[in-house]
């Protein structure tokens, strides 16, 4: 791994939300843990000294929202739905600003790499797109609202 993939894999931890990843290969070993602050990376290259990376905060670029399955309700059956949940903890955004048209709204149909959502965290606003095809039939999540890791936020009809 060099440095640019190291940086990447930093990127890639610090907007999934997860608190540790490990990675070991024959030659090389590199554990990146976060705890809410800055991101700490350990690596360890055969006749090198451990790498260790500044601190980053969740980047600006566009976070990929998670599909997964529905919890069915029990006033109506939504197992035949997508959820998308948020990918980070932050303030969840239907614009890109007040004046600004809403990025989706219930019946629209959409298709991975559309913008569904801004999630603000840390003073960066991160672009939600959608991995799947689909009809939005529910928004769970009110705007301005604060918004948990996993968080629910859309229901989407597959097509």
């Amino acid at each position: 791994m060099d440095i640019k993939q190291i940086q990447e894999l930093i990127r890639f931890v610090a907007k999934s939300g997860v608190n540790e990843v490990a990675i070991e290969q024959e030659d090389f070993k590199i554990t990146i843990k976060t705890n809410q602050g800055p991101t700490v990376v350990h690596a360890t290259v055969p006749a090198a000294a451990p790498v260790y990376a500044t601190p980053v905060a969740a980047p600006a670029e566009e976070a990929p929202a998670a599909p997964a399955s529905a919890p069915a309700a029990p006033a109506a059956d939504t197992s035949k739905y997508i959820t998308i949940k948020s990918p980070m903890i932050g303030t969840f955004y239907r614009s890109a600003a007040p004046e600004k048209p809403l990025f989706v709204n219930v019946g629209d149909e959409i298709k991975p790499g559309d913008v569904l959502c801004i999630i603000e965290a840390m003073k960066l606003f991160n672009e939600i797109e959608a991995e799947v095809s689909g009809r939005i039939v529910k928004i769970l999540v009110d705007n301005a609202s604060p918004v948990e890791y996993d968080q629910p936020l859309f229901l989407v009809e597959p097509i």
